[in-house]
């Protein structure tokens, strides 16, 4: 373990390092921006005012498809090849894997986020105070437990604080150790690095799932591939082959708010990053990017919100396939018919469509896990002899014309067959029953103005994540009858 060394100066984390004296955070920043080569186009401006939360970017004028709204050269960009520890980062990279592969960022960011003199110090001069993120991981779990419970939000943030615990013990505490002349452990703590893992999400943006919510097997859906991401996507020929690529800060991109009919998006190239309108926008009018197709669970998850309904039209409900496995176990009479359900789910398994962890996701219109959807229910639908034959085969059969172009959508679920939809129905219901509050109920106080604006930040983002999800399922219900 290296000895004890005169560190440099480091600035205290209590709040934003804004605090450390700059009288004017915002103007520091497009000072700072102007020096870096960092372009931001006259015809936009960053401002509180008229935004939807906090910073957002705003029109000056009318903005045509197309136009650039800056450029931000790669030099700018806070990752672990930029940072002034690049050399140790790199030294020590095989110590510094990890699962969520986000440890090297992090590691730089704990660095300059309290060192003094570091060249981001104006981009964090707009950072917000650390203590006024409200993820959920923050919540008490007792406020956890009784407004989130049923919306898979519990289970990500269990997995998220296991995982950054695990992580700053196991690695990013023997790294501060061993570099004491850079590190502070008594600065550098548990809470710090939590809130980093917190910030990282919410101003990173864009990224389909938190990296340290470890994915089911068919749990989630990517974003599609338009979607941009600070986490840089890889060519479409090198997606199978190579790791992705490592995460970055981004400055001037992170104060772009979200929404899902978003009008900009990040371009990347060579030499520098470009935000571009996708959509004409009008004077005064906030430009939105997008974090990719979120559900409001994943938003509130990650980012701290949810769209009120009904904004989101990407918006998505998970039935567990655990829960589709529990309504076929019910709708069996006979201790042959569960037998045969337990040895239908197994081959499903051995197929790589179910897990124990993993979840079929729901939208508007359609069956996002369609496949895995599909096979289950044909599969846990089927008759001993046809489960037996199609067992020999190895799942394999001669599709018919009309089931190789079958879709599960609003259109086409109605004329499935009548055990899938009772299936299809029952793992519904089951789902519903997940939740501690009936859909009537938050519907009465979403119409209910009044009664709405009186409760807290957190209820109203927690209602409007549950609502969506009742909805859908609801709608799935109707589809299924």
């Amino acid at each position: 373990m290296a000895t004890a060394a005169k560190r440099p100066k480091q600035v205290a984390v209590g709040g934003s390092p804004a605090e450390d004296g700059s009288a004017d955070a915002l103007s520091g920043f497009l000072d700072w921006c102007e020096t870096v080569g960092l372009e931001l186009s006259p015809k936009v401006y960053v401002s509180k005012e008229g935004t939807v939360s906090d910073y957002g970017l705003l029109a000056r004028e009318d903005l045509q498809i197309g136009e650039v709204l800056f450029t931000i050269p790669r030099a700018v960009l806070l990752s672990q090849h930029t940072t002034s520890i690049r050399s140790l980062l790199e030294k020590d990279q095989a110590s510094l894997e990890s699962q969520s592969g986000w440890v090297p960022l992090l590691l730089a960011l704990l660095h300059e986020y309290t060192a003094s003199n570091s060249h981001w110090r104006p981009y964090f001069s707009l950072w917000p105070d650390f203590s006024s993120m409200d993820h959920p991981m923050f919540w008490p779990e007792e406020e956890r437990m009784r407004l989130l419970q049923g919306t898979g939000i519990l289970e990500a943030v269990d997995k998220d604080l296991a995982n950054i615990q695990l992580e700053y013990t196991s690695i990013i505490l023997p790294f501060m150790e061993s570099h004491l002349d850079l590190f502070d452990p008594k600065l550098h703590t548990p809470e710090l690095y939590q809130r980093l893992v917190a910030f990282v999400m919410a101003y990173r943006r864009w990224f389909w799932r938190s990296h340290f919510s470890v994915p089911s097997e068919v749990a989630r859906r990517p974003l599609a591939v338009t979607d941009p991401s600070f986490q840089e996507p890889l060519d479409e020929e090198d997606e199978d082959e190579k790791e992705p690529n490592p995460p970055m800060m981004v400055p001037m991109a992170d104060i772009l708010n979200h929404v899902a009919n978003h009008n900009a998006n990040l371009e990347y190239s060579l030499e520098c990053l470009k935000m571009v309108t996708t959509q004409p926008i009008g004077k005064g009018q906030e430009i939105f990017n997008t974090y990719g197709q979120m559900a409001n669970w994943q938003l509130l998850h990650m980012y701290g919100f949810a769209e009120p309904y009904p904004g989101n039209t990407d918006d998505t409900a998970d039935i567990q396939m655990v829960t589709v496995r529990r309504a076929a176990l019910q709708g069996a009479s006979t201790e042959a018919e569960r037998q045969l359900v337990s040895e239908q789910w197994d081959f499903l398994c051995q197929l790589e469509m179910v897990g124990e962890e993993g979840a079929f996701v729901i939208g508007w219109e359609e069956v996002l896990t369609e496949e895995e959807l599909s096979m289950t229910l044909k599969v846990l639908c089927m008759a001993a002899e046809e489960f037996k034959e199609f067992k020999e085969h190895e799942g394999w059969e001669e599709d018919t014309e009309d089931e190789e172009s079958f879709t599960l959508s609003n259109e086409t679920i109605p004329r499935l067959k009548a055990s899938w939809k009772k299936l299809l129905h029952d793992s519904a219901l089951l789902t519903l029953q997940s939740y501690s509050s009936d859909l009537k109920a938050e519907q009465d106080l979403l119409n209910d103005k009044v009664a709405y604006g009186k409760l807290s930040r957190r209820e109203q983002q927690a209602l409007q994540v549950r609502y969506g999800q009742k909805r859908i399922l609801h709608q799935l219900l109707e589809l299924a009858s």
